[in-house]
């Protein structure tokens, strides 16, 4: 097949680059991230691109790819933008209902036949900068995207200089170089075009218009591996936001929400559909860096989201300085009352099956009203907890055994300590349900931040985002407290200006 350039050895796709995508996504990545597509997806223009059977969230992705020519092995920014040959156009092509299953490879929902278009001609490079190219694409002749490559996040030189520092970019190699904002869903009969420019260059040199057409596919899909499924965060993101979608349903190309089957708990509402990934893991390396963000910068990013209710509030730490990051387990004890006490608070009750049954990593988060006129934990629980590898125990009532309980290794947020035992207040009465602590709502698989300013709840679809903003956020404020203890006045560098965040990302790619 004719893609306009030579069948590259490596293709290699940029996650964010767009400040516009970066908006709409609602996280500015600090660094380029990146994924890798086999040569088995490339498609020329003209050719068709097939749905599969049991999918709805097709969606494009117009993209300025770059070649590479002369091989580059470990090359600076600088010298990066004069190992691309030429410059052509690409639609990225990704399937939103196989994301879970890829676990963030993206192997499946963008590796598919056909789901890489490229061409139809190589632009060469030679006399032209990077920042001169303009990508444009069109949904049944209806412009959608258009963006330069002057406002993106990470030029062409220094994708190919960072690439360059692990592996060898050959001759032949494209890199994909990120979608701007505009990018939706297709359905079958949709033809999409995406053409890469030069306007302001000598004849206005074009790619012409890469063009693909999407069928439906009628195979289905097997029971020997992960079959596709949708949520509505998914919908959301693969139509381009809240009101796009809207305007999908009311156009009649998307259908309207359903709302969520009913079941027996939370935590069954909760788990991922039979046959699918979660939608986030929390990998010893995501702890990490949850580990090393202040709560305080969290709750900013889920400010900005809509979430203001998510501390929990009233709890301290019984270490100074202590900090936990894990997912949650719920335990929920209801007030005390003598008929319930007996039939729930007595041999394995909820509590103790809670505290028995907590998996490494896990921070078990008690609902206990916010009654700090009892104890919710005590040492020997405490102690099973710790013995299980739990990372934490957050309750928003007492601690019963006080000083005993601050003398383990585990951290044990509270309300501070107690004598009484269960029988005063509370009867233990169910794990593993939605619960309210502090005045926050937590349910199973959240995930739990605390330190000095306290403990708050992040939804688990919003884990990744929030935390790349906090961590942005981090390295920003670190940078400004240099500059003020360097003898700078915060007059415009807290918050900082265009000027300061020039000096800032300037010393950040130093």
């Amino acid at each position: 097949m004719d893609f306009g350039i030579a069948t590259p050895g490596k293709i290699i796709a940029v996650h964010l680059n767009y400040p516009s995508r970066a908006a709409q996504r609602g996280r500015t990545p600090a660094q380029p991230s990146y994924f890798l597509k086999p040569a088995s997806s490339l498609a020329p223009t003209g050719a068709t691109l097939e749905r599969p059977a049991g999918t709805e969230l097709l969606a494009f992705e117009g993209e300025i790819a770059i070649v590479i020519g002369e091989p580059a092995r470990r090359v600076s920014p600088d010298d990066g933008w004069q190992h691309v040959a030429s410059v052509t156009a690409a639609n990225d092509f990704g399937l939103y209902d196989l994301r879970a299953a890829d676990k963030g490879s993206n192997v499946r929902s963008k590796g598919g036949d056909g789901f890489t278009p490229i061409g139809p001609v190589a632009i060469p490079a030679a006399g032209l900068g990077e920042g001169d190219w303009r990508v444009r694409t069109w949904v049944n002749g209806q412009l959608v995207q258009e963006d330069t490559s002057d406002t993106l996040l990470f030029p062409f030189g220094r994708l190919v200089a960072d690439l360059s520092q692990l592996m060898t970019l050959e001759t032949g190699d494209v890199i994909l170089t990120g979608t701007p904002a505009g990018s939706s869903v297709v359905l079958p009969g949709d033809v999409v075009e995406v053409e890469v420019d030069a306007p302001g260059a000598p004849g206005a040199p074009s790619t012409g218009r890469l063009v693909t057409t999407i069928t439906q596919g009628e195979a289905e899909f097997g029971d020997f591996g992960t079959k596709p499924a949708t949520d509505e965060l998914q919908r959301v993101e693969a139509w381009g936001g809240d009101d796009e979608l809207a305007a999908a349903v009311a156009a009649g190309r998307a259908s309207a929400p359903q709302p969520a089957p009913p079941s027996s708990s939370a935590a069954d509402a909760a788990a991922p559909a039979a046959g699918t990934a979660p939608a986030f893991q929390l990998t010893d390396e995501l702890r990490a860096d949850f580990g090393r963000v202040a709560v305080a910068t969290l709750s900013v990013a889920l400010r900005k989201r809509g979430y203001h209710d998510i501390f929990i509030e009233g709890v301290a730490a019984n270490h100074p300085g202590d900090r936990i990051v894990g997912r949650a387990k719920t335990l929920r004890f209801i007030p005390f009352r003598p008929d319930l006490f007996q039939s729930h608070g007595g041999g394995f009750n909820a509590q103790k099956l809670a505290f028995d049954t907590v998996a490494p990593g896990e921070v078990l988060v008690v609902e206990a009203r916010g009654e700090r006129g009892t104890g919710t934990v005590g040492d020997v629980l405490a102690l099973r907890a710790q013995v299980r590898g739990a990372a934490g125990i957050v309750t928003d009532g007492g601690v019963r055994d006080f000083d005993a309980v601050s003398g383990f290794e585990i951290p044990v947020f509270s309300q501070g300590a107690h004598p009484s035992v269960l029988g005063r207040r509370h009867v233990p009465w169910e794990v593993d349900v939605t619960i309210a602590c502090g005045g926050a709502a937590v349910q199973p698989g959240d995930v739990i931040v605390g330190d000095g300013d306290g403990v708050i709840v992040i939804p688990p679809q919003l884990a990744l985002e929030v935390l790349a903003e906090a961590l942005e956020q981090e390295r920003q404020d670190a940078y400004v407290a240099e500059q003020v203890a360097a003898g700078a006045s915060v007059d415009g560098l807290f918050p900082m200006n265009a000027e300061w965040l020039a000096r800032y990302r300037a010393a950040q790619e130093a």
